[in-house]
């Protein structure tokens, strides 16, 4: 963990500058105004061409350069990204209604933006690593696993101790958070 020079804790290996601070060299400062001014927004266009027709050429952005030392899974060296496995769906709890992506191989989740998956809002959710959600790209099975912090973590109302398998629409408790398991990777889809 990286501390920028507001206090801010941040990971380096995830972001080059403080999420928090936002991005530098912009002014942010608020402004007063008067109670009876007004301010005028000019009105939208679509993008394109004088006779209306969208641009549909996309610029390429060149390769992408990693940091270097910075840990590649398997998958992401094989195909070259790491794609979405499945997902956690919020379903009790704070985040109600949101979803986290899973990736390939082990996915840590806590309260922290360190993490893999993070959820927000739930204090009886450890800050890192209350628990992980580990997808096998060898044999493309899922797992919850407990985490190395003091909070427990339940599959379908039994407390993990260890890890457990994952099956579809599985419920995985954390703190006051419940959460569903819906895979994409698995019998029918596999990344190469």
């Amino acid at each position: 963990m990286e501390r920028c020079s507001e206090g801010h804790f941040y990971d380096k290996e995830k972001y080059t500058m403080c999420p928090f601070c936002g991005v530098g060299g912009l002014d942010m400062q608020t402004k007063l105004m008067k109670s009876n001014s007004t301010i005028r927004i000019p009105p939208t266009a679509p993008v394109g061409d004088s006779d209306g027709e969208l641009d549909r050429k996309i610029a390429s952005v060149g390769p992408t350069h990693r940091e270097p030392g910075v840990t590649v899974s398997l998958v992401r060296e094989r195909i070259g990204l790491d794609p979405v496995v499945g997902w956690l769906v919020c379903i009790e709890g704070t985040e109600k209604g949101h979803d986290y992506r899973i990736h390939s191989e082990k996915n840590s989740i806590g309260r922290s933006f360190s993490m893999d998956i993070s959820i927000d809002g739930d204090e009886t959710i450890s800050r890192e690593n209350h628990a992980y959600i580990v997808y096998n790209p060898k044999n493309s099975t899922f797992r919850v696993q407990a985490g190395d912090r003091r909070g427990l973590v339940y599959l379908n109302d039994e407390v993990v101790m260890t890890y457990a398998e994952l099956k579809p629409y599985d419920i995985i408790e954390i703190g006051r958070t419940k959460l569903s398991f819906i895979p994409f990777c698995g019998e029918h889809y596999k990344w190469a």
